[in-house]
């Protein structure tokens, strides 16, 4: 197709695409498209496909001028878009193009067309100097190698059902079907949960009720009212009393393990004796540590970045990444995004509310990804087959596993992408700290370090 194209960048990396096509291809398209309906016309004393055009065109005129308008505008954009040459003016996947106006056929003249839409942003980062990151100090001790070793006879202790008439007891793991009750003692619709298992004292339940089922028997049924301070830290509770009717179906027991060599044979059989895995628990404590040092720096680093280098992303990308950030926290309270929409309701909060409090960290998330991405493209970073072996490397050696091991993981695809997405970003903060200072921070406990890490 012979076409003449022209990107305009306006604001909040949004782009407006001008097209013009040749009077040729605008004939040769209205040509196609009139064909197609004389196959298929049927007009009262014509056979099918024998219609005269004259005939088809006074009938069917404005139609067959706006399909042949909707498949050279297609035609048009598919060609430019599928130049690599124009990747980066690519519409966004989640980012619906606007038409200025719908342009008007003539076979006899070029058509011409404009529309907007958001693209990927494109920044220029600079302003390195004067950055410095903190590297916290975290010693690994006694006390948290003990820590994790009462977390491997937790892992492996036996589960054993107490008797009917014994009592819930702390650390007990218990089993409860609950719903919240209106004013009435009704249940409210959609609050209904059974077969719910968490440990008794824990914190592990929605409304938290953990300390309130102490005391409680297998089989016994109790109305639990809770009051939840203004300031909670759930905005679907906070400021408000909710009375939650629960049953106890199962109270069961955990029995530790003796810490000696049979149970570090029971965790694997790499191990032979307790001192074996107690080594194993160091390394990989030690690698745990790296791994959430590096991020803290890497994310301390962005921050400064992003602070350095302001720049607007747009609309579409924010409100689209807020979604999937209500749609996963519909996952992870079980219910649908409609369901949760209620519960916010209850506590009087909407949805809008959440998602501008939510607004700013997600914005600030989407800028240090546009950034990485940018320098990566920027320093024209790549991965190597070498690169690729050393990483299969590093990651057996971290693991504990055979290197083939590793890579039979990676014969997916998808896996196979994100290690090298993942090793070219290794490679621009590799590339990042030789142009800024990093110091000594505050020493940290082991598990203070972990604090805060799915924020």
């Amino acid at each position: 197709m012979e076409l003449k194209k022209e990107f305009t960048d306006l604001e909040k990396s949004a782009v407006k695409l001008t097209v013009t096509v040749s009077q040729k291809d605008v004939a040769a398209a209205y040509a196609e498209t009139l064909g197609k309906y004389l196959k298929q016309a049927q007009i009262p004393g014509f056979r099918k496909g024998h219609v005269p055009a004259n005939i088809l065109e006074r009938k069917f005129g404005e139609g067959i001028k706006a399909d042949t308008v909707s498949d050279i505008i297609d035609k048009a954009l598919n060609e430019i878009f599928e130049d690599d040459a124009e990747k980066a003016n690519r519409p966004l996947p989640y980012a619906q193009p606007v038409m200025e106006k719908m342009p008007e056929l003539d076979a006899a003249e070029d058509l011409s067309f404009s529309l907007t839409y958001d693209v990927y942003p494109k920044v220029d980062v600079k302003n390195f100097s004067g950055i410095t990151i903190k590297e916290p100090q975290v010693v690994i001790g006694d006390k948290e190698i003990n820590e994790e070793l009462k977390a491997v006879q937790e892992r492996n202790a036996v589960v054993i059902d107490k008797k009917d008439d014994e009592k819930v007891e702390k650390d007990n793991i218990v089993t409860i079907n609950y719903a919240e009750l209106d004013e009435n003692g009704n249940e409210i619709a959609g609050t209904k949960r059974e077969d719910f298992v968490f440990t008794a004292g824990s914190n592990g339940t929605l409304y938290r009720i953990d300390d309130d089922v102490i005391g409680m028997k297998k089989g016994e049924t109790k109305t639990i009212t809770k009051t939840y301070a203004k300031d909670d830290k759930d905005k679907t509770l906070a400021g408000t009393t909710k009375k939650i009717g629960v049953t106890v179906t199962a109270i069961k027991i955990r029995n530790l393990p003796a810490l000696d060599d049979e149970l570090a044979q029971d965790v694997s059989e790499k191990y032979k004796t307790l001192d074996d895995l107690k080594k194993a628990i160091i390394k990989n404590m030690e690698s745990a540590k790296e791994r959430r040092i590096g991020e803290i720096k890497n994310n301390e680093l962005l921050s400064r970045l992003v602070e350095k280098n302001p720049f607007d992303i747009p609309s579409s990308m924010l409100d689209t990444e807020l979604e999937n950030r209500w749609y996963s926290m519909a996952q992870q309270f079980q219910t649908t995004p409609e369901q949760l929409e209620k519960m916010f309701s209850s506590a009087k909060q909407t949805k809008a509310d959440i998602l501008k409090e939510w607004a700013p960290a997600s914005e600030k998330m989407l800028k240090s990804r546009i950034i990485v991405d940018n320098l990566i493209r920027a320093r024209n970073i790549s991965v190597t087959p070498e690169d690729v072996e050393a990483r299969y490397k590093e990651i057996a050696d971290k693991g504990g596993i055979s290197v083939d091991e590793v890579k039979k993981h990676y014969e997916d695809a998808k896996a196979k992408e994100y290690l090298i997405d993942d090793t070219k970003e290794q490679k621009l903060y590799d590339e990042l700290y030789k142009e800024v200072k990093t110091v000594k921070g505050d020493a940290i406990s082991f598990a203070d370090l972990f604090k805060g890490e799915s924020n």
